[in-house]
């Protein structure tokens, strides 16, 4: 009898001691604030468990200008990258060249946004590395391609500057761009063709034609100028369905102030230097039927030893004024028709007093030795005397016009 009272008291106490265990995991996990889950095990006992849920992150999302994978791309593209979910903070564009050199293009980032410095080669294939941060403050990278189409060589305008990098030139130089194949969208071309001075001197284009440009300032430069030419013209449309080829630089320094000032009518040359009367000179100009041309020139080449021949102005054996092929020891070329200020000792007893050339502004070997070496190309030679005008095109003539005229060459 005490051993079944004894046996259900222990049975009723254990029950007892289990009730007060689950009441006390109940109260610990509604302490923390985490629910319990229990399952059962092969052994029949209870475990309690916690799950704690996997952060995730937003994948960064790229958009780019052109789009990944993109085939026949005009050249004219601007390629851009931003970044959502995310912030941008590298990209790099780049291509294999012909030579089989990797091609890096500059770029700028700002404001979250990518931009490319320059716009795009024909027929190459694109590489564009982009890495960004994503939200958790974690790198992202990847990398996209796309292809540009191809261009023939009659499908580019190759472009060349003067006066070249480097170089030192006269106070009446102007800028000189020149097309290989014709312009038709001259102000797109145009807003890219940009001239900076140091000291700044106001100036403006003037097309020639629909293959060359000149920029000049509205006076002559200022001695010592430091003037920076950027045509920033690859892939930029010339219309027509052609674009330019490259973009070209070119930085040149403008040296001291000479300007020749030639009087037909009294036969002399005052060569000015740096504002003072440096040297006169006797010379002869153009006879009548070979009359020079009166005007604003600028010396455009400088040779010596050279050959002087009849054909080069339009002249035959047996045409009046004919004359055989004539060695001249220095010439300065101020026209593309033929004019030359040159060393002429056959004239000297002219020289000074009448005209007798073919054109050429004629001097001694020794005025022309002197003024050979006081000259560079950009220099000024002032005409006067004679009823025949300077004409556009006719080499650098492009102070002969009013700055108004000047002015209403520009495209823009």
């Amino acid at each position: 009898m005490k051993s079944s009272i004894r046996t259900a008291a222990v049975s009723g106490m254990a029950v007892l001691a289990m009730l007060g265990v689950t009441a006390c995991n109940a109260t610990a996990t509604a302490e923390n604030g985490k629910p319990a889950s229990s399952s059962s095990t092969a052994s029949g006992s209870s475990e309690t468990t916690t799950s704690t849920p996997t952060p995730t992150t937003d994948p960064v999302v790229y958009t780019t200008t052109p789009a990944a994978d993109a085939a026949d791309v005009p050249v004219d593209t601007r390629v851009t990258v931003s970044a959502q979910q995310g912030t941008l903070k590298k990209a790099t564009l780049s291509y294999m060249s012909k030579k089989g050199n990797r091609v890096t293009v500059d770029g700028a980032l700002k404001d979250g946004t990518w931009t490319a410095g320059d716009l795009l080669e024909p027929g190459v294939k694109y590489t564009l590395a982009l890495e960004a941060e994503n939200s958790d403050g974690g790198t992202d990278e990847t990398t996209r391609t796309f292809r540009t189409a191809n261009l023939t060589l009659d499908d580019q305008v190759y472009t060349s500057v003067s006066p070249r990098d480097g170089g030192t030139v006269g106070i009446g130089m102007p800028v000189v761009m020149r097309f290989d194949l014709p312009v038709k969208d001259k102000a797109n071309f145009e807003k890219h063709m940009k001239v900076t001075s140091s000291p700044a001197q106001a100036g403006s284009w003037y097309w020639l034609s629909s293959q060359e440009a000149h920029w000049r300032p509205k006076a002559y430069w200022q001695p010592g100028t430091k003037v920076h030419v950027e045509a920033t013209l690859n892939g930029v449309s010339a219309g027509g369905g052609r674009w330019g080829e490259q973009s070209r630089t070119s930085d040149f320094t403008i040296g001291r102030s000479v300007i020749a000032k030639v009087n037909l009518q009294t036969h002399q040359m005052d060569v000015i230097i740096n504002g003072k009367l440096a040297r006169r000179i006797p010379v002869t100009g153009g006879r009548p039927g070979f009359v020079t041309r009166s005007g604003v020139k600028v010396i455009m080449d400088k040779v010596t030893n050279i050959t002087m021949r009849a054909e080069t102005i339009g002249l035959k054996k047996g045409d009046t004024g004919y004359y055989p092929d004539t060695p001249v020891k220095f010439a300065m070329r101020v026209t593309n028709s033929g004019e030359f200020l040159h060393t002429a000792p056959w004239s000297v007893a002219d020289q000074g007093h009448r005209n007798v050339s073919h054109g050429c502004t004629g001097m001694s070997d020794a005025n022309g030795a002197w003024l050979y070496g006081q000259t560079r190309i950009g220099d000024v030679v002032e005409t006067v005397g004679t009823p025949r005008p300077m004409t556009m095109g006719n080499g650098y003539a492009d102070w002969n016009l009013s700055w108004s005229k000047w002015t209403s060459g520009s495209a823009l």
